[in-house]
């Protein structure tokens, strides 16, 4: 039985995510989205929120579980016994950040493995911190993220104020 994990800040879960998390469910008998618990950036929800977003977000997937994690991500993977790291690549950038990753990650857990999955067409410009920006900026988020997603930003913003 294959078992993944799809490990990341998610702050907050975009469609982009949606996607990748919806595509791996298809490959994988269990898909375990790590939300990690102590990013080294400034976070805008926390984790427990993001955890609760997340979930929201892929309940109608019944392989798919979403848990917040600390540490590095093949200790996550090895905890919850997945023997691959799921990945989202979108258009330039992504791919060195994310080899780099993998080749460290390979370094450290030479018995797992990283699946990088492209990003859809409409979601290749989708940041999380884009989405964050643009949102409190007043712009239009809806399209990007769950509707939930867009009432929390909303809410953010009103208490920024």
């Amino acid at each position: 039985m294959a078992r993944a994990i799809y490990a990341g800040s998610f702050d907050p879960v975009h469609n982009g995510h949606v996607d990748i998390a919806t595509r791996a469910s298809r490959l994988f008998d269990t898909l375990v989205v790590g939300v990690y618990d102590a990013p080294p950036k400034a976070v805008m929800f926390s984790t427990k929120e993001r955890v609760e977003f997340f979930n929201r977000s892929v309940s109608d997937l019944d392989n798919v579980e979403v848990m917040s994690f600390v540490g590095l991500a093949t200790d996550f993977a090895r905890l919850v016994g997945a023997q691959i790291i799921v990945r989202g690549l979108r258009a330039g950038f992504d791919f060195e950040t994310e080899f780099e990753m993998a080749l460290m990650w390979r370094h450290l857990a030479p018995d797992i493995d990283v699946v990088s999955m492209m990003s859809s067409l409409d979601y290749q410009f989708v940041y999380s911190s884009r989405i964050k920006e643009v949102a409190l900026l007043d712009g239009n988020v809806d399209a990007l993220v769950p509707g939930h997603v867009v009432d929390a930003l909303k809410q953010k913003k009103a208490l920024s104020r």
